[in-house]
């Protein structure tokens, strides 16, 4: 099993990499990386041109990963994404041609621009990591995860993630515009001949595998019925149930966070302590990943809406009175 500090270690050489080819966005790539040893899918909302893309493929090359991309449309099929059997003429048998699904890391960008058909074929895969075609399962890789973007501006053309998809993203993460001295880092990498499509020319190499990142988790989660692993106080564990019980009952929301958020919650925030070479779950863990782990499941009541209340504000008045455990 690996120990926590080779897991701090790991995260570290991770980043470093990502850093060579992602300006800024110190936070969010934690967070990401936070997701991926929860074995949590991500969402990732921004306006084009915001570096999403650049992201999960810097990630899937520092993992030394398989990462596979679907451009999502309004005509896109089920079988797009998971694959069909197709007929042999000379050996006169059904075989299975797979889909991009059958990945490491899939990137499916602009995912709101299929309809649900096809968004729903993502459900099983999302939660079981298997498929199911023509009656017959399919597993996936252990380290399968979806990472998925949509434009928070654009809605012509756009089919809306019901709840029931949302919720299966361990994340939803905002993608903003980088700052003025980001941005000028960002214009001089370009100037000195950086191309955004050949990771390797800026440098950047696998510096982790398929099972390191399967011994991190075990080292971040333990082994059942061997213990182990980050610990969570009880007081932590009561901060978590309260938190997600006060969005049920506030009276802005008409849908609260469900016991998969708190599951989520606490999963995400036992990653987060061992990116900081921690044994254990402090409130702040809690507290920072609340809106990233809680917002996107929360459904405003119409009257709240109507007012101009959003679910983060709604979030962020929940969490400023839950009150915080020493």
């Amino acid at each position: 099993m690996t120990d926590l500090s080779h897991v701090e270690q790991l995260s570290e050489s991770i980043l470093r990499e990502l850093a060579k080819v992602v300006v800024g966005h110190d936070a969010l790539l934690r967070e990401l990386l936070c997701a991926l040893y929860a074995r949590g899918h991500v969402l990732l909302e921004g306006v084009p041109g915001t570096a999403k893309t650049l992201m999960v493929r810097a990630l899937a090359a520092a993992l030394g990963a398989d990462m596979k991309r679907v451009q999502f449309t309004p005509d896109l099929m089920p079988s797009d994404i998971l694959g069909t059997n197709v007929f042999n003429l000379s050996s006169g048998t059904f075989s299975l041609v797979r889909g991009p699904i059958f990945t490491d890391l899939l990137l499916a960008d602009e995912v709101n621009r299929a309809p649900a058909k096809t968004q729903s074929a993502l459900l099983e895969a999302m939660e079981e990591r298997r498929v199911t075609i023509d009656g017959a399962a399919h597993p996936l890789t252990s380290t399968f995860t979806v990472f998925a973007t949509q434009n928070p501006i654009e809605y012509e053309g756009t089919y809306p993630l019901p709840e029931a998809q949302l919720d299966r993203f361990l994340m939803k993460l905002h993608v903003g515009y980088p700052s003025d001295g980001e941005e000028d880092a960002i214009l001089r990498r370009f100037d000195a001949g950086f191309d955004s499509s050949n990771l390797a020319a800026a440098g950047l190499i696998p510096v982790a595998t398929r099972d390191d990142l399967i011994r991190a988790r075990a080292a971040i989660y333990g082994q059942p019925g061997q213990g182990g692993g980050v610990r969570t106080p009880d007081a932590v564990l009561a901060y978590i149930r309260r938190l997600t019980r006060a969005t049920r009952e506030h009276p802005s929301l008409s849908i609260g966070a469900g016991p998969r958020a708190s599951i989520a919650l606490l999963l995400a925030a036992k990653a987060r302590a061992a990116l900081e070479g921690r044994d254990f779950v402090t409130p702040d863990d809690v507290k920072s990943l609340a809106r990233p782990v809680l917002g996107h499941r929360l459904v405003l009541d119409p009257e709240a809406e109507i007012d101009g209340l959003t679910a983060a504000e709604v979030l962020d008045g929940v969490t400023g009175e839950i009150e915080v455990p020493r």
